[in-house]
């Protein structure tokens, strides 16, 4: 069997299993199972796939499997893994884990929550292995349309409007990104052959200019709704801070990467020509997103407001790095991905934790936290520092590489447009610094925070788990650039025949 296949079995069986618990316990137990051996078998993939690379393997595309789903219009289940798509899982996988062990004290209806959670985590991981349009988008939605039950059932605040906004203005994302699929679906034989919703294939094809430019804008801004394009973010701020904390992670961490992801894989990569002529378009809204997202980011005092406007930013940035065209600053977004993944995921698990302490989210409430609650303090800083690019932590890895490869352009446009995006470091250092000094340092203002007590074993496994991948990646990330680096080489083909 192949081993892609346990992906998709174990959250299946876990939901199986959570389905014969008979209490809350049982709940929690069945789910870290489940989402562990899911980890294990992510981390097995990875090594795995580098064994099989450093032994000399070059194939686009390992372990793949093809299986006739609909014949009758020529739908396979069709799926494998690049190092790009491999590093994903990973990501996925590391999550979905801290957010099991973040939610460990839900009360209300957890058989429900662990269910939906899961099988929203499910939806990814089947995206990220599908090879086929059709199979691909379907997973896509089974990965979205499970946020607007957590958000509506387990969310606070105006958690109904938020649940019902982001909704809404997902599934519009999502009918323009099945207009973009048709459209390479009725173009993916202009020889007058078998149609295909295969990815590999479709790639082969040579599609008119015209169609080109007429479906690209469907699929780039579809998938864009998700990865908080400008000006389509608006849903993002309010579904994460009316989302519960495990979904707030996975939304941040996860589903926010299947837009970058769906704009590399599908959009840049099957329609190259038009992705060329029409990126100076998106470049502009791309910079406004990651200078908006962080200008955002310093004027808000909930901790979930600031994180959520700093997802506008740094998603804008890998955006902003697929349209440079350019393996340097690709890599660099893929690199971005998976260091904000893991970095905004922390950071929503431990404001999470701080507010079932505090009871509040603003941070001109509390302050010297650091004297009571150490641990979670210091995670804080960890990913505060992260944020900000500081030297031995992932973020610095991926925002260097980014804009590096940004700057090899040598017209005024792309300059231009690199330094001011490279501007965005300057806000999240403000906004960063701000919230570590009134939150955490400074005098005790209110005496019910002298009761206070830190992080309790599962949420330290969570923070910890998280704060491992951080520092990993930002000590040794070359073994993850170099494999996405080959996972490039296909695109960097297409663009280079281009020139």
């Amino acid at each position: 069997m192949n081993i892609l296949f346990l992906l998709i079995i174990i959250p299946v069986l876990t939901i199986i299993g959570i389905l014969f618990t008979r209490d809350n316990k049982q709940v929690r137990v069945v789910s870290a199972i489940g989402m562990t051996f899911q980890l294990i078998t992510a981390a097995v993939i990875i090594l795995w796939f580098l064994a099989e690379r450093n032994a000399g393997n070059t194939a686009e595309i390992l372990f793949a499997s093809n299986y006739v789903w609909y014949e009758t219009l020529n739908i396979h289940f069709y799926i494998g893994v690049d190092g790009i798509s491999v590093a994903m899982i990973g990501l996925t996988a590391m999550v979905i884990f801290a957010g099991i062990f973040a939610s460990w004290q839900v009360e209300d209806l957890p058989r429900e929550f662990f269910i939906t959670l899961i099988l929203l985590s499910a939806g990814v991981f089947g995206f990220f292995i599908s090879l086929d349009l059709f199979t691909m988008f379907l997973f896509y939605e089974i990965a979205v349309i499970p946020m607007y039950l957590l958000i509506g059932i387990w969310g606070s605040g105006p958690r109904h409007y938020s649940a019902m906004k982001l909704t809404l203005m997902l599934m519009g994302g999502s009918a323009l990104i099945l207009v973009g699929l048709l459209g390479l679906y009725f173009n993916s034989n202009p020889d007058g052959g078998p149609l295909t919703f295969e990815i590999l294939e479709i790639a082969k094809v040579q599609i008119p200019i015209n169609v080109q430019l007429f479906f690209f804008p469907f699929l780039f801004i579809g998938f864009g709704v998700l990865g908080a394009l400008f000006p389509f973010h608006t849903w993002s701020p309010d579904g994460h801070a009316s989302a519960p904390t495990a979904v707030s992670m996975l939304h941040a961490g996860v589903l926010m990467k299947l837009g970058g992801y769906g704009c590399y894989r599908v959009a840049v990569f099957l329609l190259p020509e038009a992705a060329h002529e029409m990126a100076w378009i998106f470049l502009i809204l791309t910079t406004i997103s990651v200078i908006y997202g962080a200008l955002g980011a310093v004027w808000q005092k909930d901790l979930k407001y600031i994180n959520a406007y700093s997802s506008v930013s740094h998603c804008g940035l890998v955006l902003f790095a697929i349209l440079m065209f350019n393996e340097t600053a690709m890599n660099g977004a893929i690199m971005q991905m998976i260091s904000h993944g893991i970095m905004t995921a922390l950071f929503f698990a431990l404001i999470g934790m701080i507010y079932g302490r505090t009871h509040t989210r603003y941070v001109n409430e509390m302050s010297g936290l650091m004297k009571v609650m150490p641990f979670l303090a210091v995670a804080y800083v960890i990913g505060g520092l992260a944020s900000l690019g500081l030297p031995g932590f992932s973020g610095f890895v991926a925002e260097m590489t980014i804009f590096v490869g940004a700057f090899q352009h040598a017209d005024t446009f792309h300059r231009v447009a690199t330094i001011i995006a490279a501007s965005s470091i300057v806000a999240t250092a403000v906004y960063i610094l701000r919230v570590v000094g009134m939150m955490l340092l400074g005098k005790i203002n209110k005496p019910e925070y002298e009761m206070i007590t830190d992080a309790k074993w599962y949420e330290r496994l969570s923070a910890g788990s998280l704060i491992f991948g951080i520092t990993a990646i930002g000590i040794a990330p070359l073994w993850l650039s170099n494999m996405i680096t080959k996972g490039l080489v296909p695109i960097m083909e297409k663009l280079l025949a281009m020139n």
